[in-house]
């Protein structure tokens, strides 16, 4: 048998820049690829597992790039019996975070090590190199780490790959900046529909808008991406943008991130928000019913300053967009805490920063809060972010009163600003929420430091007899 010689191997076919040795099921692909993409590159061919494994150095290390599920079992199966001690199997899919915790589990306890890495960029970051999340057995990191930080998109010389943590902390990551990227393109949409249906602007004006403020604070690919769409033209000339049904598709990790708050007890609205405007969105039919039948504000031109509305629009938008990345670090900060995970929070900003679909310049001040700060509960608490908000939050305010009063929905925008005004707020009516679960269910309550008497004593559990009619006996969990 001839030397190994190759430093990765890839079942699903992609291109790194190490010597790779490429497999996939359907082997006349493996061909084409080796004979077009391929073609002059350092790049091998296998056409069974047995001979990808035996073309490769020790640890051997192979990349799955299938579909997430099933599909991923039935090759770690299938790879197996061909591997030994210390080698390592990479799921480079968009599989569920439980999904790897259990692989990892079982692969080490075979002594094989495993990673499930998130890879978000697209075609751009093929081309260019993609963000790189990886986490899972961390005795693989050291082995796998110069080919993933040489292959992810760099970003001042830094590569936007590192270290995630264990078990399923990667793809755990990556869903999570799944779900920021549902909220970051609600919100865009929203913005566009305020300037589309309120102010009555062309997409061509719409896309210099946008072109504009990819010059300031909310410079970011999704930003430039969505004026150049704004700018494009069908073959008559006219915009394609209004020719697109109205129809959003979705494949998962939103609604998965969603759960995971909802399951953490942590109020990630504007992720949850964005999920179900895309929901209402596929409700196309009755949508068209509904707006022949039920009638809205009607509709006035708008008679402010045009400006200081587009201006207030910038800053609404930015101020969402710390919501929501305020609300999916939070979401990441419990799970780690649940589970057990050390993450680091300003190497996932740094990670974010290239090579991904939320990109953004952003993403730089988020990473230097949490290099000051790395056990910082919330991005509101940090200056930078405590200063924006502040400054944004007039124009914020004005903008979604003036979307109410024209009728144009904006869900992810007003959750935004719920949160906000919610966690700013020392006192919120869940008092009355405690009393009406007592009252119909016995589930008890705690009294306000302070306010505490003989029948109201501190720290406890307390259950009231509201009708007199009603026993003493209460339900065992005061969080139930």
């Amino acid at each position: 048998m001839s030397q190994p010689v190759g430093d990765i191997g890839l079942i699903g076919l992609a291109v790194m820049g190490f010597t790779v040795v490429a497999y996939n099921r359907t082997t006349s692909k493996v061909d084409a690829f080796l004979a077009n993409e391929a073609k002059g590159t350092k790049i091998q061919g296998a056409h069974s597992v047995e001979e990808l494994v035996s073309k490769l150095k020790r640890p051997r290390k192979i990349i799955l790039l299938v579909k997430a599920g099933p599909a991923v079992d039935d090759f770690i199966r299938q790879l197996e019996p061909h591997l030994e001690k210390g080698d390592i199997i990479i799921d480079g899919g968009n599989s569920h975070y439980p999904d790897t915790i259990r692989r990892s589990k079982e692969l080490e306890s075979k002594g094989l090590l495993f990673v499930g890495s998130g890879v978000s960029g697209g075609e751009e970051g093929a081309r260019y190199g993609p963000s790189l999340m990886p986490g899972g057995s961390p005795a693989a990191w050291p082995a796998i780490k110069e080919i993933f930080q040489a292959t992810a998109a760099q970003v001042n010389g830094e590569p936007c790959c590192d270290w995630v943590g264990e078990g399923g902390a990667g793809h755990y990551v990556k869903m999570v900046h799944n779900g920021i990227e549902y909220g970051d393109m609600q919100l865009i949409a929203e913005a566009y529909d305020i300037l589309k249906r309120g102010l009555g602007l062309h997409e061509d004006e719409i896309a210099d808008i946008f072109n504009n403020w990819n010059k300031g604070v909310l410079d970011s690919f999704l930003i430039e991406i969505t004026a150049n769409i704004l700018k494009f033209k069908d073959d008559d000339g006219e915009p394609l943008v209004p020719k697109i049904l109205d129809q959003a598709g979705q494949k998962g990790t939103g609604k998965w991130t969603a759960i995971a708050a909802l399951d953490a007890g942590m109020p990630v609205t504007l992720i949850g928000e964005a999920v179900f405007a895309r929901c209402l969105s596929s409700l196309k039919e009755e949508r068209i019913r509904a707006s022949k039948v039920i009638a809205g504000p009607q509709k006035e031109a708008f008679k402010g300053d045009k400006k200081q509305f587009i201006d207030d629009l910038e800053q609404a938008l930015y101020a969402s967009k710390i919501i929501s990345y305020t609300q999916g670090f939070m979401l990441m900060r419990q799970t780690a805490k649940d589970l057990g995970w050390t993450l680091n929070y300003a190497g996932i900003a740094r990670m974010w920063r290239g090579g991904c679909i939320i990109k953004s310049v952003f993403l730089g001040d988020i990473a230097a809060a949490y290099q000051k700060n790395s056990n910082l509960e919330s991005l509101l608490f940090d200056d930078f972010f405590n200063k924006a908000a502040h400054k944004a939050q007039p124009g914020w305010r004005r903008i979604i009163a003036q979307a109410v009063l024209w009728g144009i929905p904006t869900p992810a925008f007003s959750t935004a600003l719920a949160f906000f005004d919610g966690y700013r707020s020392e006192v919120v009516p869940a008092n009355l929420l405690q009393a009406q679960r007592d009252y119909f269910g016995a589930h008890t309550f705690r009294v306000v430091p302070g306010k505490e008497n003989t029948k109201l004593k501190l720290g406890e559990d307390i259950h009231i007899n509201w009708t007199g009619r009603g026993g003493n006996v209460s339900a065992s969990s005061y969080s139930a």
